[in-house]
């Protein structure tokens, strides 16, 4: 089994559902009381929260870059940001180590490819959203993006830094979520693209009006998948 290298913290809240997944299946594949190598460095959040502009983001990278040498030389075979927004600056992060950055647009995309769908429906940060690292994965297996209005998209931005982050799932939030995705599936979405970690925490599959692609857990497996070699390519 290889190790797994996790930098969390961004935030701590869907840092533990990565940790829980990637042992849980780790135990089930293997069975026993297995469970997985995993080395964690866990950030402030408070520090590192994602900068207004791309001199910020370069700054950011270093930072996260050093982290990785950190982890790589503590002995991690590869390397999980575990948070979406943070892969704006993943090729930044890749070209500093020498194990792969298991890309979470990356992972996600071939999911979806694998659906056959063609047109997704993207939720997450205004980063997320409205910067084209994620979208790019996607039109690579020619998929195309949906997003919010602006509206939408500010208050996705606004749910996630002001509740999910803090661990508050309230039920109207979920309410207007739901309502968002029913308004990119009358414009074509064949699915929905949870593209923030902790969104999985705030709706079930079975309250959604489009099949969910769970970053989190496709990340995680992802992860797993490369500790076990089980049939794993980097992209």
């Amino acid at each position: 089994m290889k190790t797994i290298g996790l930098i969390g913290g961004t935030s701590w809240i869907s840092t533990v559902e990565y940790y829980r997944i990637i042992n849980q299946q780790v135990n089930e594949r293997l069975g026993g009381v297995n469970s997985a190598r995993i080395l964690l460095y866990s950030v402030n959040f408070e520090e590192l929260k994602p900068p207004a502009d791309w001199n910020g983001w370069i700054v950011t990278a270093d930072i996260l870059s050093g982290i990785a040498q950190r982890l790589e030389n503590a002995g991690a075979d590869c390397l999980l940001l575990c948070s979406n927004t943070p892969h704006i600056i993943a090729d930044l992060i890749q070209q500093k180590i020498n194990i792969p950055l298991v890309n979470i647009a990356g992972e996600t995309s071939k999911e979806i490819a694998n659906k056959k769908f063609k047109t997704i429906a993207l939720l997450g940060t205004k980063f997320t959203m409205e910067h084209f690292f994620f979208k790019e994965k996607l039109l690579k297996n020619d998929i195309n993006t949906l997003i919010p209005d602006e509206a939408g998209r500010e208050f996705i931005h606004s749910s996630i830094y002001t509740e999910f982050v803090k661990g508050m799932f309230k039920k109207e939030t979920k309410r207007k979520f739901i309502d968002i995705i029913n308004d990119l599936k009358t414009k074509g979405a064949e699915g929905v693209i949870f593209g923030c970690t902790e969104i999985p925490l705030l709706i079930r599959q079975e309250e959604c009006p489009l099949p969910i692609f769970d970053t989190t857990l496709i990340h995680a497996t992802a992860a797993v998948d490369f500790a076990l070699k089980e049939h794993f390519a980097i992209i």
